[in-house]
């Protein structure tokens, strides 16, 4: 079973078109959501979520395809946005009996396990706390009524180094369990390339690639070139480049190359980012 099946999702705006929109995350796995501002991924999460009215395609969670099943299913998803929708004159311990209303397997010792863990103050209020102390709030929330599934928005954002390695932990043990599932986005590529065991890039509306980040760094290579050389590449071998007075770097497909080419492995960011300049 797959935790998230999408397919041929569209939402049309004004000014903005989710242009059939692709992706499955199978249980068991972490998929990291990459994209520029605006490229659609909150979007898609909030379609994923039901929180807008789409005008095509299918989203199926965790197996339900009935309405009745939809609903019951949502218990079982953990969500967290780029910013905090608690009220600012509440404080933890009040978040956690609203969310134990809400949740009925809400768990109010894990709960406090994650407001030491992340060294919230439980009766400090939510006005006081920094963005920072927000997402931590929210993590702990999502992570305390026994999910299957995460839906994590820009969850790293707003964290210093230290702590954003602490959470990815929390994920990564998460995960262990074999039928619990990650959807994450982020700017920070780098915090993706640790965990994801898929990726899935979106640009302007579209999905550019969704595939294993073992093998999409397999799959490209970055190469020192000049311009003739890049010239006689065949054609699709070359996904993006930039070009100097003196050569140019480019991400290949490697096995569209010759075998003579001297190439550097590429990180997630580069391979997102020249995707982009291509286009």
């Amino acid at each position: 079973m797959n935790a998230i099946e999408v397919c041929n999702l569209t939402k049309q705006y004004p000014k903005f078109y989710l242009d059939h929109v692709n992706l499955t995350l199978p249980c068991g796995c972490i998929m990291g959501f990459v994209g520029e501002n605006g490229a659609g991924k909150s979007t898609t999460i909030k379609a994923i979520l039901d929180m807008i009215h789409t005008d095509e395609g299918s989203i199926n969670l965790l197996g339900a395809t009935t309405e009745k099943e939809r609903v019951q299913v949502k218990d079982d998803i953990g969500v967290v946005f780029d910013s905090s929708g608690y009220p600012d004159n509440l404080n933890a311990l009040q978040v956690g009996k609203i969310q134990k209303c809400i949740y009925t397997l809400w768990d109010d010792e894990v709960y406090t396990q994650y407001l030491e863990k992340f060294v919230i103050d439980p009766k400090k209020k939510i006005k006081d706390y920094s963005r920072g102390m927000k997402m931590k709030l929210s993590i702990a929330t999502a992570l305390s009524h026994h999910a299957k599934l995460l839906i994590l928005d820009e969850a790293t954002s707003g964290l210093d180094p230290v702590f954003r390695d602490q959470v990815l932990d929390v994920f990564y043990d998460f995960i262990q369990e074999e039928n619990h599932s990650i959807l994450i986005s982020s700017h920070i590529v780098s915090d993706l390339e640790r965990i994801c065991d898929y990726v899935t890039f979106i640009h302007k509306g579209k999905i550019i690639v969704s595939e294993e980040k073992d093998e999409l760094l397999e799959k490209y290579r970055l190469v020192k070139v000049s311009r003739e050389q890049l010239d006689e590449l065949e054609e699709g071998a070359v996904i993006g480049k930039r070009v100097g007075e003196y050569g140019c770097d480019a991400l290949v497909n490697i096995h569209r190359i010759p075998e003579n080419f001297h190439t550097e492995r590429a990180t997630l960011e580069e391979i997102m980012v020249y995707m982009m300049k291509e286009e």
